[in-house]
């Protein structure tokens, strides 16, 4: 139901005598920002709103939800055509290249890094990520017989693309949680440098 958004989903438990308690519906008109926000429920989120990106290319659905919170471990859940890709494969490969480009560019854009700084690393832009990756793909080739990995080549630069166009976008238009996103950033950069130093 998370996935799809809009989708309606309904059990009914038919041992159950009271007919207020048989029936469970589960249909989120937010699809993947509600599943972000019930992810992230426990947690102190950096902005408020989900941060929600999608596109199409070459026949593939690519939907992005992410948001950080004040956590340092990363969260990333991707799926194709609704299977959970729990060893994720060339999609989520593509998204975390996109997304440490796009923020890159975002940060030299913004003077947050300079024209001698080295660029940041993907995992101090991911640190307290909680993100979610559906994709939908015509062919999808899986590693394996549990389908945990997804291995088609051409996710990877499609799903990149994507992500680095509409992020670039997003951050133009919501300046204050790009801000956000690369004082997080900056400050895990840091402390990376620190404990190497140490």
């Amino acid at each position: 139901a998370y996935l799809n958004k809009g989708l309606s989903i309904t059990f009914v438990d038919e041992r159950e005598k009271d007919p207020e308690k048989q029936k469970t519906v589960f249909m989120y008109e937010g699809g993947l920002a509600d599943y972000v926000s019930y992810i992230n429920r426990d947690k102190t989120p950096l902005y408020e709103n989900v941060l929600m990106l999608d596109g199409i290319q070459d026949d593939v659905r690519v939907y992005l939800a992410i948001q950080h919170t004040d956590d340092y471990a990363e969260n990333i859940f991707s799926y194709v055509n609704n299977i959970p890709t729990a060893e994720g494969g060339t999609h989520e490969m593509g998204f975390k290249a996109g997304f440490t480009r796009a923020l890159n560019d975002y940060a030299r854009k913004v003077g947050a890094l300079k024209e001698k700084d080295n660029n940041l690393m993907g995992e101090d832009y991911r640190e307290g990520i909680t993100a979610v990756l559906a994709t939908f793909v015509r062919n999808p080739q899986f590693e394996g017989q549990t389908k945990a990995k997804l291995g088609n080549a051409t996710m990877r630069t499609l799903v990149s693309s994507i992500v680095t166009e509409q992020l670039a976008v997003y951050l133009e238009e919501h300046p204050a949680v790009g801000k956000l996103i690369l004082e997080k950033a900056m400050m895990a950069s840091r402390a990376r440098e620190a404990a190497r130093k140490a």
